[in-house]
């Protein structure tokens, strides 16, 4: 079945065990890349004196991976769209898994620098093909769950990196830490390539995206005139950032050398944003799920929230915040990456289903962008300022400021054009809400 507005979209999957399994396969090559990508996070310290840096040059690493990752966003979306989720995903681990021993075994900078560059590039591969496994394989109407779902895993993998990896690097050293997780995500490949498939079987493939000359060029401009996939991007940029800062690279050195923690106190207060994540992800999902007028506040309140205590933990007079603070802040800070998928689920109701990768590509090109700017001002402003971290860290809430401005932007016109795609009944909670999501989301 399908609508005006999504010719010739796939008939609603079912869901089951079998897409249980498909998913779960899926998301442990997602869960890999972020224990890859957030690694450095808990390794910022050692990779300075290994490779003996400064602050300047120890963002490059992280930044360098992010500006990869986000560039690949668009081609990326465009490969999901034509290639499916599975080769990408191949393709994808296979680079991570050749990155991370580069990394462990590299012999300077910059051959570290470059190892880094390739983890980028194969992490850009992987949540992308998720989503649109997620959408391929489960009903609609349970999108936004999935979406949750997807980056509760990815936090999941940011804990483990937190909590094992930094205990591996502490008590076996770098080669160990790194090459060793290199080997885990080495595993993963094996189910992943028996096992995943792109589409329940029996059922029939998207409409494929248009060929010829310039067709991509089309397919990335059409889902950039939507309102919508800007309106996602700009939420991705906005949410995502200050979670980003603090947990890859600048939370560690700020509680440690600002606050003078320990760095076993410091890695347990970094796990709490991971914690606070997971606990919020299920109710995120959940509302959003059964409201789409909550995403908007949802949004706004976490927004909120990350600008008063970040703004109150860097400028507290005296020494340092207090402890309460710190724990509040990484507890706000937990809603980050929930709220940012909310991006998602906008892009994906303004598009038709050839378009959800190359979509959600760019909204995923939001986030990651402001975090790799915001990464590499920090590291300036710190060896600008003799490490005043007030002022460095200060920067962040500029990115905020220029986010908002554009969700209040876009956030009418993107809305008009969605219910004129997938118009909503006069009760909220009738079933026909769940019966136009199906025909409409592909």
């Amino acid at each position: 079945m399908s609508s005006p507005a999504d010719p010739g979209a796939p008939a609603d999957p079912a869901g089951g065990r079998r897409a249980v399994t498909v998913w779960l396969i899926a998301v442990a090559v997602y869960f890999v890349a972020v224990v890859f990508r957030t690694s450095l996070g808990v390794a910022g310290l050692d990779a300075a004196d290994r490779f003996a840096v400064g602050a300047s040059a120890l963002s490059a690493f992280p930044i360098l991976q992010l500006l990869v990752y986000a560039a690949m966003q668009i081609p990326v979306g465009v490969m999901v769209d034509r290639l499916g989720s599975r080769r990408v995903l191949i393709l994808g681990l296979t680079l991570l898994v050749t990155a991370q021993l580069g990394f462990a075994y590299a012999p300077s900078y910059g051959t570290a620098l470059t190892a880094r560059a390739v983890l980028g590039c194969g992490d850009a591969m992987t949540f992308l093909a998720v989503l649109r496994l997620g959408n391929r394989w489960f009903p609609a109407r349970r999108a936004p769950m999935m979406a949750q779902l997807t980056g509760l895993a990815g936090m999941t993998g940011n804990l483990t990196s937190t909590l094992l990896l930094s205990r591996v690097l502490n008590d076996s050293g770098w080669v160990t830490a790194f090459a060793g997780s290199a080997l885990g995500g080495l595993l993963v490949l094996i189910p992943l390539v028996l096992f995943l498939r792109d589409q329940p079987r029996g059922q029939a493939p998207e409409p494929a995206p248009a060929t010829g000359r310039g067709a991509i060029r089309r397919q990335i401009g059409a889902a950039w005139r939507e309102p919508g996939t800007r309106l996602g991007m700009w939420t991705h940029f906005t949410t995502q950032c200050p979670a980003m800062v603090f947990l890859l690279l600048w939370g560690l050195p700020f509680l440690v050398e600002e606050h003078g923690y320990g760095r076993v106190t410091a890695g347990e207060l970094l796990t709490l944003v991971v914690l606070t994540s997971l606990l919020l992800g299920l109710p995120f999902g959940w509302l959003l799920s059964r409201w789409r007028n909550a995403r908007l506040p949802v949004v706004l309140s976490v927004t909120a929230l990350v600008t008063v205590t970040w703004t109150a933990t860097i400028w507290w007079p005296g020494e340092g915040a207090p402890a309460w603070l710190l724990v509040l802040l990484c507890v706000v800070l937990g809603g980050c990456v929930p709220a940012s998928t909310v991006g998602f689920d906008y892009a994906r109701l303004a598009n038709p289903a050839q378009r959800h990768g190359t979509a959600s590509g760019i909204v995923n090109i939001g986030g990651f962008t402001a975090s790799s700017l915001a990464l590499l001002s920090v590291g300036l402003l710190l060896d600008a300022t003799g490490d005043d971290y007030r002022i460095a860290l200060s920067v962040v809430l500029l990115f905020i400021a220029v986010g908002v401005t554009q969700l209040l932007r876009l956030h009418g016109r993107a809305m008009r054009r969605e219910q004129e795609r997938h118009p909503a009944p006069a009760r909220r909670g009738a079933p026909a809400v769940r019966a136009r999501e199906k025909v409409g989301a592909g």
